[in-house]
């Protein structure tokens, strides 16, 4: 029998047990979720709980299933120095005060079912939450690393693929600017100019399809925080389902609320031969917009 554990945040205070467990074990169907519950095999320190029971923060909660659940995350590429996931929109990447299951836990329960020292996998980059796509996740500590130079560097190629509000003029481009983060807000802010403590963004568009909306293949030369959604933002053209730079009107009239259509659809690797198995090689997803 496959046990999984967790001590719960205390952000999670006042959550129903079988809706922390749902998020916790997403891998579980419905009826795998409550057969846990209905055998009592879900405590909380070590006592068997009701689905209804409420959490405090700091339990240590126990998930006992009768057989391991089947994967939850969609590997695309997976060797001894890496793992490459596809991840969905909604997902965190690493854990927080809210008590959300991250990929980065769905990532160190992937290698762990064939190794269980294995150590917890490292994200080499992030992606918002709303935004789906490839992330790479270094498996050990020599190829993080490689890949953390690689990213420093900017010895790789990433882009994506969004729709965003408009047409472009031109239908392509690349566009520098310079951002500032507002940690406060939440939230980033553009400039043509440069300002203090604002850093150089490169952000390089192709229009693939043009309308009303339109579809772009995006190449992010410098990657910093939210620097996609808020430089298209910047140029009049945000993108459909961004509330927080975008248009809500539009975004409701075109039912987009929480989807945000911004995908990361390809991603190409330089090593310099310290990971050979990467090199040259260019992987791919499907946008699912």
């Amino acid at each position: 029998m496959a046990c999984y554990d967790r001590v719960i945040e205390p952000g999670a205070a006042g959550q129903r047990v079988d809706a922390y467990v749902h998020r916790f074990l997403p891998e579980l169907t419905p009826d795998e979720l409550r057969a846990v519950f209905s055998h009592r095999d879900v405590k909380l320190d070590g006592k068997r709980v009701r689905p209804d029971t409420r959490l405090h923060g700091g339990e240590l909660l126990q998930v006992y299933c009768m057989q391991p659940p089947r994967e939850a995350i969609a590997v695309v590429y997976e060797d001894d120095d890496v793992l490459l996931i596809n991840k969905q929109a909604g997902m965190i990447v690493e854990p927080d005060e809210t008590g959300s299951l991250s990929l980065t836990e769905l990532a160190t329960r992937h290698v762990r079912r064939e190794r269980p020292d294995a150590p917890p996998p490292i994200p080499c980059h992030r992606l918002d939450s709303q935004t789906c796509g490839l992330i790479l996740y270094a498996k050990t500590a020599a190829a993080a690393e490689v890949l953390e130079q690689v990213f420093r560097e900017r010895t790789l190629a990433k882009y994506y693929v969004c729709l965003v509000k408009g047409r472009m003029k031109p239908p392509s481009a690349t566009c520098q600017a310079y951002l500032s983060k507002d940690a406060e807000a939440g939230r980033v802010r553009i400039s043509d100019r440069p300002l203090p403590g604002a850093k150089t963004i490169v952000t390089a568009y192709e229009t693939l399809e043009a309308g009303d909306v339109s579809r772009l293949r995006v190449h992010l030369v410098t990657g910093r925080t939210h620097q996609i959604r808020a430089h298209l933002a910047s140029l009049g053209h945000p993108l459909i389902g961004d509330d927080v730079y975008g248009d809500r009107s539009l975004n409701r009239a075109l039912k987009a609320q929480g989807r945000l259509m911004l995908c990361a659809c390809e991603l190409t690797l330089d090593t310099a031969g310290k990971l050979p198995a990467l090199d040259g090689r260019t992987f791919t997803i499907p946008c699912p917009f």
